[in-house]
C-alpha cells in the first residue's frame, strides 16, 4: 500500500525549497555573478541586431518566456528551438545577434550546432549554466553562473528551483536592459495594445473629446449661456477661457452652491472655479482615473501650455477598461 504524503507539506516543502534557490541567486548578482551580469547587459545593449533565446526540455520553456519578455520591454528577441536549428533555423540568426543559451548542466547535446555556429560567425553567447567548465560554459563569452542549490523535486532531478532561478535571471536582465535603455510607460503601450493591460496604458489623449465636443465658454459670458452649454455637451460642466487659456470651470456642483434667483443673471466669471485641475494629453488613462477618484470628481479639462485641447469623463476610462 503506497503511503499518502501531505499535499500541503509538500507544496510549502517545493516552495521553501525554490525561495533558498532565489536567494542564493540574489546574494551571486550582489557579489561574484555581478561582474558577468554588467557585460551581458553591456554586450545587448551594444548589439544591433536581436537577442536570441534558445534552450532545450524546461530550459526551453523558460527561454521561450524570457524572450517574450525582452520583446516586450523594448529589447527585441526571439526563442530559437536548438532542435530545429539544427534543421536550418540557424538561418534566424545573423552576425550582429546575441545569442543567451540556457541549460543547467552545460550539457544539452541539440545546442551543439547552435555553439559552434556562434563560434563561427563570432556571434556573443550568453549562458546561464550551473556549471562553467561544461561544453556550453566553455564556449559562452559571458557565464551567469546559477548557484548549486537542491531542486525541488524529492529526487533532485526535475527541473524546478533551477527553472526558477533561470526564470528570475531572465527577468532580471529585462528590467536591467529596460532601465538601461529608460524605456518609458509610454513605450511599453506601444507593444501591450490589447487587453487590460493595454487599457491601462492608454493616453488621455486615446480617450478625451476634442473639437466641437468640448464645452467652452468665454469669460464674460452669461450664465444663461453657460448653462445651455452644460446642458449640450452633457459633461456636467463647462471651461471659462480667456484669450484662449482655460482661467476657470463651472460645473453642476457650482450652479447647486449658487442657487438662487438671481443666477441666471450672472456672469460665469462670478460662479466658475478658478484654476481647475486639468491633466496633459499624455498622462496615463489610469493616472488620470487616480485623479478622478482622488478629488471626487468626474470630469477632467486636458490642456496644452494652458490651452483647452480636451475633456475625459469618468465614463470613458470605464468604457475602455481602465478601472
Amino acid at each position: 500500500m503506497i503511503e499518502k504524503t501531505d499535499p500541503r507539506a509538500s507544496a510549502l516543502r517545493t516552495l521553501d525549497t525554490e525561495a533558498r534557490g532565489l536567494a542564493a541567486l540574489r546574494d551571486a548578482l550582489g557579489s561574484e555573478m555581478a561582474p558577468a551580469f554588467q557585460k551581458a547587459v553591456d554586450t545587448i545593449a551594444d548589439i544591433g541586431g536581436r537577442v536570441i533565446v534558445t534552450g532545450m526540455g524546461k530550459s526551453g520553456h523558460v527561454a521561450a518566456k524570457i524572450a517574450a519578455t525582452l520583446a516586450s520591454t523594448g529589447t527585441p528577441a526571439f526563442f530559437v528551438h536548438p532542435s530545429e536549428a539544427n534543421h536550418g533555423d540557424l538561418g534566424m540568426i545573423a552576425r550582429d545577434d546575441v545569442i543567451v543559451a540556457l541549460s543547467k548542466s552545460g550539457e544539452a547535446m541539440e545546442l551543439g550546432g547552435t555553439l559552434a555556429y556562434a563560434k563561427r560567425f563570432s556571434i556573443p553567447l550568453i549562458a546561464m549554466t550551473a556549471d562553467p567548465l561544461s561544453t556550453l560554459g566553455r564556449h559562452a563569452d559571458v557565464i551567469l553562473q546559477l548557484p548549486k542549490v537542491d531542486e525541488a523535486c524529492p529526487h533532485n532531478l526535475a527541473p524546478t528551483t533551477s527553472a526558477i532561478m533561470q526564470l528570475a535571471l531572465g527577468d532580471a536582465l529585462a528590467v536591467a536592459l529596460l532601465e538601461h535603455r529608460s524605456f518609458s510607460a509610454s513605450d511599453f503601450s506601444v507593444f501591450h495594445p490589447g487587453g487590460k493591460l493595454g487599457a491601462q496604458l492608454s493616453m488621455v489623449s486615446d480617450v478625451m473629446h476634442t473639437g466641437d465636443e468640448l464645452p467652452l465658454v468665454q469669460t464674460g459670458t452669461q450664465m444663461t449661456e453657460a448653462i445651455l452649454q452644460i446642458s449640450a455637451k452633457g459633461f456636467g460642466c463647462v471651461g471659462v477661457v480667456r484669450d484662449g487659456l482655460l482661467i476657470g470651470i463651472v460645473t453642476d456642483g457650482d450652479l447647486r452652491r449658487h442657487l438662487s434667483t438671481s443666477l441666471l443673471g450672472e456672469m460665469v466669471d462670478d460662479i466658475m472655479t478658478a484654476a481647475p485641475q486639468t491633466v496633459a494629453p499624455d498622462l496615463l488613462a489610469a493616472a488620470a482615473l487616480d485623479i478622478l477618484n482622488r478629488r471626487s470628481i468626474t470630469t477632467l479639462m486636458v490642456t496644452e501650455d494652458g490651452r483647452p485641447v480636451g475633456i475625459v469623463h469618468l465614463h470613458d476610462l470605464l468604457r475602455v477598461g481602465v478601472a
